[in-house]
């Protein structure tokens, strides 16, 4: 067999594996009715969960007028929380965390006292990025999330 043929072979092997991933994983769609308008003429999900692994879309964490940074992060960690749930995850399968800040300095504090109410030892992968500005404007973090189902 020539290398031309293996190759186009292993390419054949290689794009009939992956094919379709997306298309055979599970798709979780909020639960909020305008959210879910939103989800759909942006095109993204709460969450993908393809085999053991979940994805999240990031979450953005708002603050109310006269709120803390810390009731803030709460409710956004609350709502992953929820959809871990609806994925059929925890907290505890979580490996990754990434956060976008609006003000990386100040809001550090906050975010690390709350993330220790949900996320207990061993450490995760956290990565904290700081930003210009979020969608909505009223965001001050946005949270992404990887998880591993437990067997």
């Amino acid at each position: 067999m020539s290398i031309r043929a293996l190759l186009l072979a292993a390419a054949a092997l290689s794009s009939a594996a992956t094919a379709g991933t997306r298309q055979q994983a599970q798709v979780i769609m909020t639960e909020h009715p305008q959210g879910r308008q939103n989800q759909e003429d942006w095109g993204y999900a709460d969450a993908v969960v393809s085999g053991d692994m979940v994805y999240l879309s990031g979450v953005v964490a708002g603050q109310r007028e006269g709120e803390t940074l810390e009731a803030s992060y709460t409710r956004a960690f609350e709502r992953i929380t929820g959809i871990l749930a609806r994925a059929g995850a925890s907290w505890d399968d979580v490996l990754e965390l990434t956060s976008f800040h609006t003000d990386l300095q100040s809001q550090m504090p906050a975010i690390v006292a709350v993330k220790k109410l949900f996320v207990k030892p061993p450490a995760i992968a956290w990565t904290a990025i700081e930003i210009v500005r979020l969608i909505p404007d009223r965001g001050i973090t946005e949270l992404r999330v990887i998880a591993r189902k437990s067997k």
